[in-house]
């Protein structure tokens, strides 16, 4: 987390430094001021355009019951496309610009997926989202077990050898008791 926020720090230091060092001196300062300005405005005009188309393909697809993950995706990466547009510089544009675009998007929301959205799923959810779920016996099993008995139990044996037998579980005798 501290290293996302150290790079949207960095982010417009770069963008000062390459307006400073690169497009004042050879566009001049009016020409670069305006530049800046108009990116985001351009920015900003495609921003809500796909907006626009995204917010109906998520009324479409709730519509038909499907849920809209990618179309939520989408949604916040605009939302950060309209905050780099929002913020002048030549970078945050082209961050920007990398966000509103389609063909460009589509990379970053499988990239969002995979290393933000699906982590945090199964971190919530303790992998029962993704399917990341341990299904094999009992987690300890096999001498990874820890306490005060050793890591194999009170015997010194498998877990199995300190007199519990997973048949025991389903061979239960039932006594009928007279009485009460």
């Amino acid at each position: 987390m501290l290293r996302v926020i150290g790079l949207l720090l960095l982010i417009p230091l770069f963008d000062i430094v390459l307006l400073v060092t690169v497009a004042i001196p050879f566009l001049g300062s009016l020409v670069t001021v305006a530049l800046v300005v108009l990116t985001a405005l351009v920015g900003m005009l495609l921003v809500r355009a796909e907006g626009r188309a995204t917010l109906q393909s998520i009324q479409r697809k709730l519509a038909t019951g499907e849920v809209p993950t990618d179309e939520l995706i989408d949604g916040g990466l605009l939302i950060a496309a309209g905050a780099f547009f929002l913020t002048p510089g030549l970078v945050t544009d082209f961050v920007g610009l990398l966000l509103a675009v389609p063909l460009t998007r589509y990379p970053i929301r499988a990239a969002t997926r995979r290393w933000v959205v699906r982590p945090y799923i199964d971190a919530k959810t303790g992998g029962f989202a993704s399917g990341q779920v341990y299904i094999g016996g009992f987690p300890n099993e096999g001498g990874q077990a820890t306490g005060s008995d050793g890591p194999t139990g009170p015997s010194g044996g498998s877990p199995n050898d300190a007199g519990f037998d997973r048949d025991d579980a389903t061979d239960v005798d039932f006594e009928e008791r007279d009485g009460n």
